[in-house]
């Protein structure tokens, strides 16, 4: 009879201790199906901080990843990435394509490698403007908008021009008419300003850098004075004498000729859709018309990239599913370039806003900003080529002038 007890009161203790098994399993699962998902830190501007916030929530509702969204000024990003604390490092950066071939270089930031679904959704050109590398290119970023400038035409002063020799002509009208000091606004400025310049630069057959035999850009491929260029430089010297280009001319001094109506020519960008349509002004946004060549815009493409941070944080897959996977998406890429004024970069992701694809139009063809380090000892220098040979009285012969761009270029690169 004893011995009937003991064996009942182990098996009691055995089935005790099977529940207080199952109990702690389940406990066990419990925990683990409440278990935080990865926090991803986001470095964007403040313009598109909300559109960001909103639009990387909506992946992580359903990978159970958290979002942090920290604003900063978009030039300090680029800056700020490199000098950070990795405490307080950004696992994703809203960018702009020609930092890519710094930060690689740095080795700040990640290759992509999107589906082949995903890259023909998008222009070569976008992806081509965030990949880099000296031997083998590699994608650095998923683009979202693609800015460029365009010639806006005032339509109740003049007619949308069909060719250079239109612009010229109704340009130099209204220099006359108004006793304006220049024909074309174009914002150059004391410093010069090579960006709004670039139109009329490939238009005579310049170029900054041509590229190797891999595809490559080519520092030593200087393109500032080359052959063709050289040979339609006197045109630029024409467009001096007579007035059309002035050097002085800023932004200011563009803004308020065009929105007075003095002037129907203005060439700039998206920025100042609002002040136009703000003055009542009629317009159209084309491309310039081509001078000897065409004559396309630099291109900037906005995208995201993943930081080396992703990695040390152990958030490197989750970080690159939400921008290769997620951030490519059509609905996604038309909140994020709304969100900064511009047309989006996947062809998808058709803009509502039609101002935006007339200067999507008028980009066709452009040439995206050169993203490799060498392109910061061009700048100052081409702009100031521009200065020296249409300033007007006393300006330097353009092929002289861009020559010498040239060789302090070269100089500078080494």
């Amino acid at each position: 009879m004893e011995g009937l007890r003991m064996q009942n009161f182990k098996r009691m203790w055995a089935l005790l201790g099977v529940v207080a098994l199952g109990a702690a399993v389940a406990a066990s699962s419990a925990v683990a199906s409440h278990k935080a998902g990865p926090t991803i830190v986001i470095w964007t501007d403040s313009n598109r901080a909300p559109a960001v916030t909103q639009v990387a929530n909506q992946w992580a509702s359903s990978s159970g990843a958290t979002i942090k969204v920290v604003q900063k000024n978009f030039g300090d990003i680029q800056t700020g990435l490199g000098t950070v604390a990795v405490a307080d490092a950004p696992d994703v950066v809203l960018a702009a394509h020609d930092w890519t071939g710094q930060l690689a270089a740095n080795g700040l930031v990640e290759p992509l490698y999107p589906s082949t679904a995903i890259k023909s959704q998008f222009p070569s050109y976008t992806l081509g403007a965030f990949s880099y590398g000296t031997a083998v290119k590699k994608l650095y970023g998923i683009p979202v908008q693609v800015e460029n400038i365009g010639l806006v035409v005032n339509t109740k002063l003049a007619p949308v021009p069909k060719t250079f020799a239109q612009v010229e002509a109704t340009a130099l009208k209204f220099k006359k008419k108004n006793k304006l000091a220049f024909g074309i606004c174009v914002q150059q400025g004391s410093g010069g300003d090579a960006y709004h310049m670039y139109p009329f630069f490939s238009g005579l057959g310049g170029y900054v850098f041509g590229t190797n035999a891999a595809g490559n850009l080519d520092p030593s491929n200087i393109g500032v004075a080359n052959p063709t260029f050289l040979k339609n430089s006197s045109l630029i010297d024409k467009w001096n004498k007579e007035g059309l280009i002035n050097s002085k001319v800023d932004g200011s001094t563009c803004q308020a000729a065009f929105t007075t109506s003095k002037t129907p020519y203005w060439v700039t960008g998206p920025w100042n859709d609002a002040v136009i349509q703000k003055a009542g002004i009629k317009f159209r946004v084309v491309q310039v018309p081509p001078i000897a060549k065409p004559a396309v815009p630099f291109l900037g493409v906005n995208g995201f990239m993943v930081t080396k941070y992703a990695t040390t944080h152990n958030v490197d897959s989750a970080a690159k599913d939400l921008v290769t996977n997620f951030f490519s998406k059509p609905d996604a890429q038309k909140a994020l370039a709304a969100a900064g004024g511009r047309a989006p970069a996947n062809i998808k992701a058709k803009s509502a806003d039609p101002i935006l694809a007339q200067f999507g139009a008028a980009g066709k063809g452009g040439v995206p900003m050169p993203n490799i380090p060498q392109m910061s000892s061009v700048w100052s220098d081409l702009g100031a080529a521009w200065v020296r040979s249409t300033k007007g009285a006393g300006a330097m012969p353009a092929a002289r002038s861009f020559k010498g761009a040239a060789r302090s270029i070269a100089a500078k690169i080494g």
